[in-house]
């Protein structure tokens, strides 16, 4: 009796101390996830587009709720008249919409309305932080529907566009949009965890996997359907046009988490056009190759570093070299080159997917 009594101790303690082990690194996955994503990003105003490098460009500002009561910041853009459709923009993690200013800028002179907005915790948006990535889904979630519903715009053909965090966005958003009519997504990824996933992996190597089950739990306790809502649920959900681009040497978003998933399920649908690319990379994806503007400004930036008088590395001199830093860039940025990077060639790829699927 005492035999059986002191196993039974024995197992009671052992699954205590491997609940407290298995609650620990939950706390702790958590915790990582947390102190890397839901934080509060702000574009650096010295490198920031802006609506007047852009001939012709105009823009109008909206407000609307998102989830939580959270006031999103919006702009339409437009340019001429006669516009074919809207496009709403969904941007990447880690800043608000202005540096796809460019996309929007882009669509607006080729015949469309371009919905652009900061996501919760970016830029002009209210938000202590992001959240989390599927924060992304459900600000987007919102976007449309007051695009659609505010009466501030005519009803005309919705399509989306997004990159990175965006991508993976405007895929899982059309289970709740079926509505949407084309779709282009870049450099995205099939589940929000994924965006996670392959960042920690590049920090933490395999030990990123044993996170990931914790990671998606807690995705789950804080959002629910849009957590557990894949890009390839989306799909399934809506009859869009749907356009997938993708850099192999992609090493924020390696194709496997989305391109090569959606090819292998989709390559012979006709709605699905895919587009992979050798070189294109992740962060630069829609700059013309040809165009040298960046590597030629950060070359005269070293030089310039050179030149300081004092240790721009070290801790009491951080708020001097910011400042310093800010008016170096004010006073050599050449503004025409910098917002001028797109790659006009590639983007005439997605104009004409958009005004064949936009009807």
């Amino acid at each position: 009796m005492k035999r059986k009594s002191k196993k039974k101790a024995v197992l009671i303690v052992s699954l205590c101390i491997l609940a407290l082990l298995i609650g620990g690194w939950w706390a702790f996955s958590a915790k990582m996830y947390n102190d890397n994503i839901n934080t509060r990003f702000a574009s650096y105003e010295p490198l920031m587009l802006q609506v007047e490098d852009f001939d012709g460009l105009r823009r109008e500002k909206y407000t609307f709720p998102s989830d939580k009561g959270q006031m999103l910041t919006g702009y339409m853009y437009s340019a001429g008249s006669g516009q074919r459709g809207i496009l709403v923009l969904a941007h990447g993690f880690g800043g608000g919409h202005n540096s796809y200013m460019d996309c929007a800028n882009y669509f607006a002179q080729h015949g469309y309305y371009v919905f652009a907005y900061d996501a919760t915790g970016n830029d002009e948006s209210e938000g202590r932080g992001v959240g989390g990535f599927p924060q992304g889904t459900v600000d987007l979630d919102h976007a449309i529907s007051f695009v659609e519903e505010s009466g501030n715009f005519t009803a005309l053909p919705i399509g989306l566009f997004g990159h990175s965090w965006g991508g993976y966005s405007v895929c899982s958003v059309l289970t709740f949009h079926p509505e949407v009519k084309a779709v282009i997504a870049c450099s995205g990824c099939n589940r929000s965890s994924d965006l996670f996933e392959s960042g920690g992996k590049a920090e933490a190597g395999d030990v990123i996997y044993a996170m990931m089950p914790f990671v998606r739990i807690h995705e789950w306790v804080k959002y629910g359907q849009y957590a557990t809502n894949t890009a390839l649920d989306g799909f399934a959900a809506s009859e869009a046009a749907i356009l997938i681009a993708h850099s192999a040497d992609d090493e924020v978003v390696p194709s496997q988490y989305g391109y090569d998933l959606y090819y292998d399920r989709y390559k012979d649908d006709p709605r699905f056009t895919f587009l992979l690319y050798k070189d294109r990379g992740h962060n630069e994806f829609f700059v013309d190759s040809r165009d040298s503007y960046r590597q030629e400004f950060n070359a005269g930036f070293d030089r310039w570093l050179e030149t300081l008088a004092y240790d721009y590395q070290a801790e009491e001199n951080k708020e001097r070299f910011a400042a310093d830093k800010a008016a170096y860039i004010r006073q050599h940025l050449d503004r025409a080159r910098w917002s001028h990077r797109l790659d006009e060639a590639f983007f005439e790829q997605f104009l004409r997917f958009y005004d064949e699927n936009m009807g």
